[in-house]
């Protein structure tokens, strides 16, 4: 597959703060658009102006190159609504064959995503109604039907929700058959709503909820050995267990199930099997931070373990390989990554630098705004350093002087092996000189002839402010710690393309 620019196509363009910069090739801005979005809006783009980007890029690049990019987007990015537009969007490009049905089945991960991939294709096909859903693509419904497979009676009933489109419904359309009898069964049990009530946290504290309590504190006590017993049962999930800290603690359960939680936050095959996304811990880390109770000590440094579990999977540096680490904290990657988070383009940014610092035994790192500044963090306790480079953005300023990180080792003529960048990629110079990162960069590379440089891209907006994969300029996209396994990649002379080219459909 080709993804170099013909020698007549423009690429020199401006980025949004009217500052030189470069196009990407349509896969490559495809990419950085897909691993960089939540679907919400962002400091630069409203989420319809996003959603129209993505689908006006997969029109210009090849179906199976869409199919890949899903399928990594979903089960190495871990990115769920997405990946469920590429696949529908796909399913309207290409018709016959079997490419949508392979990429639909390993698309959908969870229950849900079968009514979830329904619901985008019927907004995406524009009909009103579910019953106007029958006319469904082909390959669409044989990929959905792979997926009912997929699933237990667990499963299903633990996302049979009364949303527009229904499991229910989804049945009818799609006619799975039955892998055996088991299954049939289950299916029988969707199609007349006699789903066994799952074990969750969210219908055992509902439960609760009928019950009349003779006062205040008899219904506390209630809460707390509810907890207890959820807790003790192991069956409730990591991520749930993560976002229920604070309800945990806060219902004053005992200190022995406060350290079952811990234990079970810190396990390296928890973490593992988790995937959870690094900025998620930042969230809980910060919540409990907030509380007021003697446990929360021994909570942080659960999770602090527990993100250091899942960067023991970083290759990282040695020794004889000098790293610089430069956080963007400008004002542009202070925009929220989804509506309902609290988490900031620049927190993933700082996460993801602090993560590859935590791995590095010879580093330089610090953040930039109108400034560059240095400040050296001890390898561990990921999340406190985060908090602390938080705690001092306002230092730097907010623009987006990128050049000042390059400008300061040339000044000190400090010879470097690998710099990182962790920002927006719209990097521009306020301070009225002639200084760009592309000036700066062919600057630094007289002294340092042997300096790779690496944009890692939070945001996804389609420019550089240099010609990637040029003079060891590489680009990066991504929220996941994933994308150190692309920086791997890169040392090893691929791409982030070709990583995405060796998913296997």
């Amino acid at each position: 597959m080709k993804f170099n620019f013909n020698n007549k196509q423009k690429t020199v363009t401006q980025n949004h703060e009217n500052a030189k910069a470069f196009v990407m090739t349509p896969e490559m801005e495809l990419y950085t658009a897909v691993v960089t979005t939540g679907l919400n809006d962002s400091f630069y783009e409203a989420d319809n102006v996003r959603f129209e980007r993505i689908s006006g890029l997969l029109q210009k690049c090849a179906p199976e190159f869409v199919a890949k990019l899903a399928v990594y987007a979903r089960t190495v990015m871990q990115l769920r609504s997405v990946s469920v537009l590429l696949s529908v969007a796909l399913a309207q490009r290409v018709s016959g064959g079997s490419l949508v049905r392979h990429t639909i089945g390993k698309v959908v991960q969870r229950a849900d995503e079968i009514t979830e991939l329904l619901a985008c294709y019927q907004m995406l096909n524009e009909r009103t109604a579910v019953k106007k859903l029958n006319r469904l693509s082909k390959q669409v419904q044989k990929g959905l039907a792979i997926a009912f497979n997929n699933f237990d009676e667990y499963q299903f009933a633990k996302y049979d929700r009364n949303t527009a489109v229904k499991l229910k419904d989804a049945l009818f359309l799609v006619h799975p058959k039955a892998k055996d009898e088991g299954q049939q069964l289950i299916f029988n049990k969707i199609a007349s709503g006699t789903l066994a009530t799952p074990y969750t946290w969210e219908t055992q504290l509902s439960e609760l909820g009928k019950i009349q309590f003779a006062d205040a504190d008899a219904k506390k006590r209630a809460v707390a050995q509810k907890w207890e017993a959820l807790i003790e049962s192991k069956k409730i999930g990591y991520m749930a267990l993560m976002r229920n800290l604070r309800n945990i603690i806060q219902a004053g359960v005992s200190g022995i199930h406060i350290q079952m939680v811990c234990d079970y936050l810190s396990d390296a095959k928890a973490v593992e099997n988790s995937k959870q996304l690094p900025f998620r811990y930042l969230s809980a880390y910060r919540e409990i931070k907030a509380l007021d109770s003697g446990y929360v000590p021994l909570v942080l440094q659960a999770l602090e373990k527990a993100v250091l579990q899942g960067a023991k999977n970083i290759k990282g540096f040695g020794l004889d390989t000098a790293v610089v680490i430069a956080c963007d904290v400008s004002g542009s990657m202070q925009g929220p990554v989804s509506a309902r988070s609290s988490v900031l383009l620049y927190d993933i940014g700082l996460m993801l630098g602090m993560l590859m610092q935590s791995r590095c035994k010879n580093v330089i790192s610090g953040m930039f705004g109108d400034t560059w500044k240095t400040i050296p963090m001890p390898q561990h306790n990921i999340l406190a350093n985060v908090q602390e480079y938080y705690k001092r953005e306002g230092e730097v300023g907010y623009a987006t002087n990128g050049y000042l990180v390059l400008e300061d080792l040339i000044r000190r003529k400090k010879v470097v092996d690998k710099i990182m960048l962790f920002t927006d990629v719209q990097l521009w110079n306020s301070n009225a000189t002639n200084n760009t990162m592309a000036s700066s960069w062919k600057n630094y590379k007289k002294i340092a002839p042997a300096a790779t440089l690496y944009l890692f891209d939070m945001a996804g907006h389609g420019t550089t402010p240099l010609q990637i994969q040029e003079n060891q300029v590489y680009l990066i996209a991504g929220w996941s710690d994933k994308v150190f396994e692309i920086l791997d990649a890169i040392e090893n002379k691929e791409t982030a393309l070709d990583t995405i080219l060796q998913v296997q459909l």
